[in-house]
């Protein structure tokens, strides 16, 4: 008992650590992240998305690479485009860019599994895209996705308004939007990210990494082609992604455990590319498209993960930059007064400063008769996350005590 109570409060003891290494890094993406969604007048780019040429795809990853990296709301914006007559490869490349493009993801990236992984997220996200638009345009079932946009259309969701970027810059009720914006991504993504750095820490504590060895392939025989052990981690990756059950920023974590597991490049770039084929994410798009629309276009990322991890593995490999160990200090040395500890105190007093301008905001807000807030669609139903993520609040304060006690 004393052996499991250990090794559950270190379990719990490297969630929390995992949070501390990334607190300043969560801020600080989306305090960039609210800036730009509230400067820079969306619907201005949605005009230019109706066909599959260069320039429509090239308008909606740097619309998505620009945009909230929760997924969900990367699904609700995406039929907002198709609403409005953007492509279903403009929308596809939005859904990619917006959780694989992301500043925020990017800087989280960084901390957890080094500069080489950033650079390849970034290529990989530029051939997911292409590889999905090519796909698209290649089998387009135009009668499923035709009806699937009658069926959007059918919603009619309240359009964005157009406005001044420079005027809003300017204006006290410009930078109370973003205060607001910020609090906002927050209430999207908080419950995504304390479950996945939960599982992660209570993997790292509970799964022996030889289950991820054996699972994954490494340390087999020599005589065993290396080719197929790659291609089965890029196959197995996204279905170990989809049991997680979690989204873009809340499975990075859990990658830097597979890594410090021994799992290879191919396998940790599949892994990390696959957060929008988590099975909530695919019945969202079956709410808004149906489900030949939603299994469609879980199949095209399926296969363009697939092509864009063996590509980057190949391309790597080729120039010797393949990275071969990916877990570093976020893994063993979590707490401790370095850059982090000073840096989390400096975006603390930043992440103060928004919430009061968000305050300001719902105070105008009410002053002007509005409510203040926006309606963030996951689909509807009962809101299975959020229980979770409550249950994952009380595994760790009770891990935590149990720390306190035994450790």
């Amino acid at each position: 008992m004393d052996s499991f109570l250990a090794t559950y409060g270190e379990a719990s003891k490297t969630a929390l650590g995992f949070f501390w290494k990334a607190g300043w890094a969560f801020v600080l993406g989306y305090s960039i992240s609210a800036m730009i969604q509230t400067f820079v007048p969306k619907k201005r780019l949605t005009r230019h998305m109706g066909d599959f040429s260069f320039e429509s795809v090239g308008i909606a990853t740097g619309f998505g690479a620009i945009s909230s990296s929760c997924s969900f709301a990367a699904l609700a914006a995406a039929r907002s485009l198709v609403m409005k007559g953007a492509s279903w490869i403009a929308a596809v490349a939005f859904m990619f860019a917006s959780t694989n493009l992301v500043i925020e993801l990017g800087i989280l990236i960084y901390i957890f599994l080094g500069w080489e992984y950033v650079v390849a997220e970034i290529i990989g996200g530029l051939l997911l895209i292409t590889i999905s638009s090519l796909l698209i345009r290649l089998v387009y079932p135009r009668k499923w996705l035709d009806d699937a946009r009658e069926k959007v259309k059918q919603e009619a969701p309240e359009e964005e308004e157009d406005f001044d970027p420079w005027q809003r810059m300017t204006s006290r009720e410009g930078w109370y939007r973003v205060g607001h914006q910020f609090v906002m991504e927050w209430q999207m993504v908080w419950q995504e990210i304390l479950i996945g750095f939960t599982i992660a820490g209570f993997m790292k504590a509970f799964v022996p990494a030889s289950f991820w060895e054996a699972l994954f392939l490494q340390g087999v025989d020599a005589d065993f082609p290396s080719l197929l052990v790659t291609l089965e981690n890029v196959l197995v990756a996204p279905f170990v992604a989809a049991a997680t059950f979690i989204g873009s920023m809340g499975n990075i974590p859990l990658a830097t455990v597979l890594a410090g597991s021994g799992v290879g490049f191919a396998g940790l770039m599949a892994f990390i590319y696959s957060d929008l084929m988590v099975p909530p994410l695919v019945k969202v798009n079956a709410r808004y498209y149906g489900w030949k629309v939603a299994l469609f276009i879980a199949g095209i990322m399926y296969v363009s993960i697939v092509a864009t991890a063996l590509l980057l593995d190949t391309g790597f490999g080729l120039f010797g930059m393949r990275p071969e160990s990916a877990a570093g200090d976020a893994m063993e040395q979590q707490f401790a007064i370095d850059y982090t500890f000073f840096f989390n105190i400096a975006f603390v007093l930043v992440a103060a400063v928004l919430i009061a301008l968000h305050r300001r905001h719902l105070a105008a807000s009410e002053h002007d008769g509005h409510d203040g807030n926006h309606d963030h669609d996951e689909g509807g139903g009962i809101d299975i996350q959020k229980y979770v993520a409550w249950l994952a609040i009380f595994v760790l304060m009770t891990g935590m005590l149990a720390f306190a006690l035994i450790g």
